[in-house]
């Protein structure tokens, strides 16, 4: 799987661009603030739907223009596809496959594979629940089109019913909505819990040797799977909990309020307790899990889709010491890379081979040799 070109128009920061891709290894690289980031966003809008950073559609317009376009085409299997999508400032996007008008944008997903790594992914660890939440989802998102649609119904379902909540002060005579709510809730709620229980199981088989390797042999690594409540006790507890969320007014039960701990044992005593990393690990273990999270995560879709995923690296590599630079450098392979950076230091002292380089400058992009 590769991505051959892109072409934007009205895009951030860039009027009309278009830029044809090598198969290996792609280097963005100029000063901050000068687009390389928007390069790859519109790689992963092409491929998600959505912003990795969480913008709305309107803000990724190019200022006083009313709305974008992006063309991405791709090769997949020996055959080729071209990806329209059409980003409106008051309308929802329009998305098109070989010039074929999809219904749902959910119809794109899993079509291009992406794994996007960026200095804030280096902080999963530490930061909220809601992250790691957000990690798993957007995975899970494009390896199963079933847990796609099930998170999809749920988060709507968590919406409506927190405003049945909030409005059974005036207008009593909802609460029969909430035993209909509460059915569908856990219908989707549990092929949510499901897959993850499922999708940490095989994560563990491919994060523990990753992390021994990054960790010179001294550290093993496993994520556990903190569900808020089991699929077989999620009816039961919902039902326990509705006076309480009557009172707060929100849904405290399900998982939406999931979490996911990582515990790291010393490699010569396996037999230890081990340390959670989110509460006790210091910033360099954190990071280096961190790491071994994203590289899993190539593997994981690999395994899945029996082919390799793009994979975009947003200035990770100033992040890292060398000895993870290197690591990481080494593991890209035969995967379709594309890097932002400031400068090529970093490639230039590791004597990594760059196939296409390109100097991005104020919204203008120039291929170099």
């Amino acid at each position: 799987m590769i991505i051959k070109s892109l072409e934007l128009a009205d895009f951030r920061n860039y009027d009309n661009l278009k830029i044809d891709f090598s198969s290996g290894t792609n280097i963005l690289y100029g000063d901050n603030a000068q687009g390389k980031t928007n390069i790859l966003e519109a790689i992963y809008v092409s491929a998600t739907t959505k912003s990795h950073k969480g913008s709305k559609d309107k803000e990724i317009i190019n200022f006083g223009k009313e709305e974008a376009h992006i063309r991405t085409i791709l090769e997949k299997d020996n055959a080729e596809y071209r990806v329209d999508m059409h980003l409106r400032k008051n309308k929802s996007k329009g998305i098109a496959i070989d010039g074929q008008k999809i219904k749902r944008a959910s119809d794109l997903i899993g079509r291009l594979n992406v794994v996007f790594f960026s200095p804030e992914d280096l902080s999963i660890i530490k930061n909220g629940p809601s992250e790691r939440r957000r990690f798993m989802d957007m995975e899970l998102c494009q390896l199963d089109h079933i847990y796609l649609n099930s998170l999809s119904k749920y988060n709507k379902l968590v919406v409506e019913r927190n405003k049945v909540l909030k409005d059974l002060f005036e207008k009593p005579e909802n609460s029969v909505l909430l035993d209909v709510q509460d059915k569908q809730l856990c219908e989707y709620g549990s092929v949510i819990i499901k897959a993850r229980e499922k999708f940490i199981k095989e994560l563990n088989e491919i994060i523990s040797p990753i992390h021994e390797k990054l960790t010179g042999g001294k550290e093993l690594l496993s994520v556990y799977y903190e569900p808020n409540v089991s699929f077989e006790e999620f009816e039961k507890k919902l039902s326990a909990s509705r006076k309480k969320d009557m009172y707060a007014k929100q849904t405290t039960i399900g998982p939406h309020k999931d979490d996911f701990s990582f515990i790291v044992k010393k490699a010569q005593d396996p037999e230890q307790e081990g340390i959670d990393i989110r509460k006790y690990g210091s910033q360099g273990q954190q990071r280096t899990a961190s790491l071994s999270l994203k590289l899993s995560e190539i593997e994981i879709v690999k395994k899945s889709k029996k082919d390799n995923p793009v994979l975009l690296l947003d200035d990770v590599l100033s992040e890292l010491d060398s000895n993870r630079q290197n690591y990481l450098l080494n593991t890209i392979g035969d995967i379709q890379t594309i890097i932002t950076c400031t400068g090529l230091d970093e490639f230039v002292n590791n004597r990594f081979e760059i196939d296409k380089l390109f100097k991005v400058t104020e919204g203008t992009v120039s291929s170099e040799n």
